[in-house]
């Protein structure tokens, strides 16, 4: 069930335009591309409040076109994939994830590209600032680094005795690394030693969780990345079955059984994400478009896993909640 209603930040902004500008309606179709990390089962409703929100900024389903490209491996695929976007010409780009922001770069300079959940876009190359981009890129960062300090203290809630904590991190994906960093720098802070596990194949993260054992003492933060979330099932599984603590990035996690996420709402991301490709598709240019925050972050708690694993989930970390499973 919800808890809080969904902010947005942009509407405000997009308020302000002309109703008659953002009613005028195109004489020809544009052609937006899109570039994920996600598998297209995520994608999918994604798109469906991409397009929602273009309708509410005057834009009829007729006169958008999507090309979504998908690469979830390695840097390889995400090239290839970058490649074959820009092959088809769009007008814009809507690119998740970092390794899907580095592969755009060296395919394209002049395409304008919205991106979403890139962590310290100016530290990676991505914008020369965050007020003023510069060049085709734009759009919105994911987490910002101190809020991952909200993972360890849920953590601590359900588990009082956590003094050693697996980081899963795919070291592939340079915003996360530098997440992945900011979380062990943490650690002497809260008295728990920060046990990096990087990650690239499933292999990997089968191989990272056996070796990390289980001790009453021990839990895990799972860093975003596409990896993490197409092998879901596989680590929700294991930790669940070896009744350790685990936090998650993102709420596709939670309702899949894990046991609490606490990260973007997606969907409000690519609600922002659209109000910029409206801008973007009526002249403005993306180097004149500073880079925004997310709207909302959400704490997920899948009690139901909670009760069937004996993890106690205290009344405090869940009246925090946006959303319990039942």
């Amino acid at each position: 069930m919800k808890r809080r209603e969904f902010i947005t930040l942009l509407g405000c902004a997009a308020a302000t335009w002309p109703v008659a500008t953002r009613a005028q309606q195109p004489e020809r179709v544009r052609r937006i591309g899109m570039l994920s990390e996600l598998a297209e089962a995520q994608m999918q409703p994604l798109i469906s409040v991409f397009r929602q929100e273009l309708r509410s900024l005057g834009w009829k389903d007729d006169d958008i076109q999507i090309d979504l490209r998908l690469a979830i491996v390695d840097a390889a695929q995400f090239q290839t994939a970058a490649a074959a976007l820009v092959g088809t010409a769009p007008e814009v780009i809507v690119a998740l994830g970092s390794r899907a922001v580095r592969a755009l770069q060296q395919e394209t300079r002049t395409i304008p590209v919205v991106f979403n959940s890139v962590a310290d876009p100016v530290a990676q190359g991505f914008v020369q600032s965050l007020a003023r981009p510069g060049g085709n890129f734009t759009g919105l960062t994911n987490f910002e680094f101190a809020f991952a300090g909200k993972w360890l203290e849920a953590l601590k809630e359900v588990e009082s005795r956590v003094a050693r904590v697996l980081l899963i991190v795919n070291p592939q994906n340079s915003g996360t690394l530098g997440l992945s960093k900011f979380v062990e720098g943490l650690g002497p802070t809260h008295g728990v030693e920060m046990v990096p596990a990087p990650v690239q194949t499933p292999t990997d993260i089968e191989d990272a969780l056996i070796g990390f054992g289980y001790a009453p003492n021990h839990a895990i933060i799972v860093l975003p990345d596409g990896l993490t979330i197409t092998n879901r099932d596989t680590i929700i599984e294991r930790v669940n079955r070896a009744r350790i603590p685990t936090i998650f990035p993102f709420r596709i996690f939670a309702i899949s059984g894990g046991l609490m996420s606490w990260g973007l709402d997606f969907a409000g991301v690519y609600r922002q994400a659209a109000a910029y490709v409206d801008r973007i598709l009526r002249g403005t240019k993306a180097s004149d478009l500073p880079i925004q925050a997310p709207n909302k972050f959400e704490l997920v708690i899948n009690l139901k896993t909670a009760k069937a694993f004996a993890f106690k989930i205290p009344p405090t970390l869940l009246a925090l909640a946006d959303e319990v499973i039942e």
